[in-house]
């Protein structure tokens, strides 16, 4: 049997730094990754340029059922820290919009650097199933290319988003095995799918990207909504989907820096389609299929009374949803392991000496937009100083 000082499982965001600050200790560090490959979900984000930081990242760019828990780590480990590290192996990078940092070239730098940084200290096994894991004053790891065995136990084995690069619940399951709380994890920043009236209605808007403020209860964020014959996505709806409840509606402002109800009442007298003149402010095909919808009539025969329901609908406009698209087209899970059944320090188990939970198996979402890779590398390098 191998003897280890820390066995990490998932070569991922998370898994690798936490290698990384684990090997810089001088820890003998061994990470089991059951795919052929590190970094499967580093390799596809920002489509093949990776998203890799927020630089404005900020705690309450994060969901949690405990709030409070990301902050610890967040500050230890900040996005200026990472972007250092970028530069450090001169990886070109560029801010997409709202602090959104990319790799010129690829995604495949990311996942090198991390590598590199973790060579000395890290021996990493691929094709490696974990079967079971047992405990006494050492963590024993069954696998398929044999047992391993060590003091400290990492589980950096992510979410259940995006199974076709092999997510699976192995992560939650150990965290039962060892009494440990799972908070019902669900998709996040998902696509949502209409319900059948819904969606018969809404037909003839499939295809169209509107800029929008949408809200959800207290959650609101502005970007384009596409419309699509199932639903909705874009940006703002995978945003507000982290925020959405099953059966639930969210609200649509369609006009966000403008006044509907003086637009209309300025206007009030013009002997024009509504939908014309909405096709000023709106995507003109969007204007012409929302009004047959809502108001199919002129401006000079609107009433006041529907003037004012026209204008108030026009800035909140409630879609409801009977779902999303489910994992496989979401980019993260939210929920996970309670974070309260572990140290917003060092990330251990507060129950089991030695186990440690990073990244996304642990009850942390982040925005859109490259905040969930930073909770990553701030999560695993908090562990990576104590396991």
């Amino acid at each position: 049997m191998k003897e280890h000082d820390v066995i990490i499982i998932g070569a991922g965001a998370a898994g690798l730094m936490c290698a990384i600050e684990a090997g810089k200790r001088g820890r003998k560090v061994a990470i089991l990754e059951h795919n052929s490959s590190v970094g499967r979900k580093i390799a596809i984000s920002g489509g093949g340029r990776c998203n890799f930081t927020n630089s404005d990242t900020r705690p309450e760019n994060f969901l949690s059922a405990n709030p409070h828990f990301c902050k610890s780590a967040l500050a230890r480990y900040t996005p200026q820290d990472f972007i250092a590290l970028v530069k450090k192996h001169g990886i070109a990078f560029y801010e997409k919009k709202l602090g959104q940092l990319f790799c010129v070239e690829s995604s495949g730098q990311i996942i090198q650097m991390l590598l590199d940084e973790s060579a000395a200290g890290a021996e990493i096994k691929l094709n490696c199933t974990v079967k079971s894991v047992l405990k006494d004053e050492h963590f024993r790891v069954e696998t398929n290319q044999g047992a391993l065995r060590a003091k400290s136990l990492v589980i950096a084995t992510g979410g259940l988003s995006i199974p076709k690069i092999g997510a699976t619940d192995f992560g939650y399951r150990l965290a039962r095995q060892f009494g440990l709380k799972i908070i019902e994890p669900r998709p996040a920043l998902v696509p949502l799918r209409f319900g059948a009236g819904e969606a018969e209605k809404l037909t003839a808007l499939s295809g169209i990207a509107v800029d929008t403020i949408v809200r959800c209860g207290k959650a609101s964020f502005r970007e384009n909504v596409l419309i699509t014959h199932r639903g909705m996505s874009g940006p703002a709806i995978l945003q507000i989907s982290s925020y959405w409840q099953p059966n639930g509606g969210i609200g649509l402002d369609l006009l966000p820096d403008r006044d509907a109800r003086e637009l209309l009442l300025d206007a009030k007298s013009r002997k024009i389609e509504l939908a014309t003149f909405l096709g000023q402010y709106l995507p003109q095909r969007f204007a012409h299929a929302w009004c047959a919808l809502y108001a199919p009539t002129r401006l000079n025969q609107i009433s006041d009374k529907d003037l004012r329901l026209i204008s108030e609908q026009l800035h909140d406009w409630r879609v409801k949803f009977a779902s999303t698209e489910g994992y496989a087209k979401a980019e993260v899970t939210a929920g996970g392991v309670d974070t309260r059944a572990l140290s917003s320090q060092t990330m251990e188990a507060r129950s089991v000496r030695g186990l440690y939970f990073i990244g996304e198996v642990v009850d942390v979402t982040g925005w859109l937009g490259g905040y969930n890779f930073q909770w990553a590398w701030s999560s695993g390098f908090s562990a990576g100083q104590y396991c």
